[in-house]
């Protein structure tokens, strides 16, 4: 039986599926690493405009950790020279996303972008308000805010300014 207060019952023998008992039960994506061409200054960046930390430090490589959180990294720095930039043309990882706790958290994120000039786009997806910026290294990432609640629209420009004032919240 099904409905909103009944529960289905497994036959005798039979086991739930979840998350762990199929494919490979990932749970989440922990860290990600990038080849960049100069180690220096994306620690630069990803610290001082995106808001990490350094967590560990060599020579041609970074291993750097979101604030307050228990991971020992979440976004690891290789130094590899002689790199050009991406090529858009060829298959490769388009972007990562990085997720914010609040509207305001993503406004103070979007004036860090353009004054690094590093935002490139925004999009309102419903369930996401999502900023697009790229690296010293022309890689390109989102921050994003999940909207509690959301339902998923077809994607327009960000009105930031207008989300803000809707939820009666301010960056100051």
């Amino acid at each position: 039986m099904r409905g909103h207060h009944g529960q289905r019952r497994l036959p005798i023998g039979a086991r739930a599926i979840s998350a762990t008992t199929t494919g490979t039960g990932l749970k989440r994506l922990q860290h990600l690493v990038l080849w960049v061409s100069n180690v220096e200054r994306s620690v630069r960046f990803y610290c001082d405009v995106v808001g990490f930390e350094v967590k560990r430090r060599y020579p041609n490589a970074a291993f750097l950790t979101i604030p307050g959180t228990a991971d020992d990294h979440h976004l690891g720095l290789f130094e590899q020279t002689g790199v050009s930039r991406p090529d858009e043309r060829v298959a490769r990882m388009y972007h990562s996303a990085w997720e914010v706790g609040d509207l305001t958290d993503l406004a103070r994120a979007r004036q860090r972008l353009i004054d690094a000039g590093a935002l490139v786009g925004s999009s309102n997806h419903g369930v996401s308000l999502s900023l697009y910026a790229k690296d010293p290294d022309g890689l390109e990432f989102e921050i994003f805010w999940t909207v509690p609640g959301g339902v998923s629209i077809r994607t327009t420009e960000l009105d930031l300014e207008g989300e803000l004032a809707r939820r009666g919240l301010t960056t100051s």
